[in-house]
Order: C-alpha cells, then structure tokens, then sequence
C-alpha cells in the first residue's frame, strides 16, 4: 500500500495491533484482497462497486501490505428517517480471526458513519452464525429476534 493511504489509515486507540484499516479507491486494492470475498473478484465489478454512489469499502491490511479483512457499508435515507449504514459483508482471514481485526474494521466503518451524518450502524446475520454475533455483540449489539429476511429473487421476475 502506497503512501497516498496514510490519510485514509485509523489505529484501534485501544491496543497496539498488527494492522491498519485503509479506505479503498481502486480495484487494484479489492483485486489484491479477492481471497478474502465470497466469489470471484472482477476488474468491472470492482470498479463499479466504488463508482456507485453511498458504498464504502474498507480493508484491513498488515504492515507488509497483506489484505487480512474487509467490510463493505452501504449508506441508506428514507424521507421520514435519518440516514443509516449497512454492513453489507464483512470478512477476515482464517488466520487472522478472533484478533480483534473485525472489531477494528466495524469501528473504523461506525467511524465512517457518524462522520457521514448516519445515526445508525445495522446489519443482518443467520440466527446460527455465532462467530458473526459474537464479533456484533462485543461492540455492544443487541441481536433482534424479530428479523426475517426475504430474498426477492429480482432477476426471476417476469410480466
């Protein structure tokens, strides 16, 4: 990672730790992190992803330059509400994992947040999925019993 990052770097002011967290602005920086994401990375998709408005993309990087995690936000405003963040993914190398690396990754996104004007920091995860809510709750979340997600399918509608 070059110096043009420097001004996008947060330390975690609790300990000192092996990592930064960087802003990305090029598809080279989620190129060189596609380890870390569910599917295969592209060139298109990943500079389409950060041309589109209200997305926020943040990587946790070693010393060395080593992309160990990543979360990705989405801005969200409705008229009769005040603007929010979704934590849309969020991803940490196996062998990077219960380090703190994901803790530091959502604080550095909340930080994002508030300085965009969002009054709050959401997401959804499998009931199931405890590594997940562990990581929510250890940065003071309360899981919502209440949730149930649909996928709409968009792409199978027809007329």
């Amino acid at each position: 990672m070059g110096s043009d990052h420097e001004s996008n770097r947060q330390q975690d002011n609790e300990s000192p730790q092996a990592w930064d967290v960087i802003t990305v602005t090029t598809p080279e920086e989620l190129l060189g992190a596609a380890e870390l994401f569910d599917a295969e990375v592209t060139v298109e998709g990943a500079s389409d992803a950060l041309a589109r408005h209200g997305q926020h993309f943040l990587l946790a990087v070693t010393r060395t330059g080593q992309a160990i995690g990543f979360v990705s936000g989405v801005e969200m405003r409705h008229p009769d509400k005040e603007a929010e963040m979704f934590v849309n993914e969020l991803g940490v190398s196996p062998s990077w994992r219960r380090q703190g690396v994901a803790r530091s990754l959502l604080s550095a996104l909340g930080d994002r947040a508030r300085s965009r004007g969002c009054t709050g920091l959401w997401t959804a995860t499998e009931p199931d999925n405890d590594a997940a809510l562990a990581t929510y709750r250890s940065l003071g979340a309360e899981a919502e019993q209440t949730a149930v997600m649909i996928d709409i399918g968009l792409l199978s509608w027809t007329d």
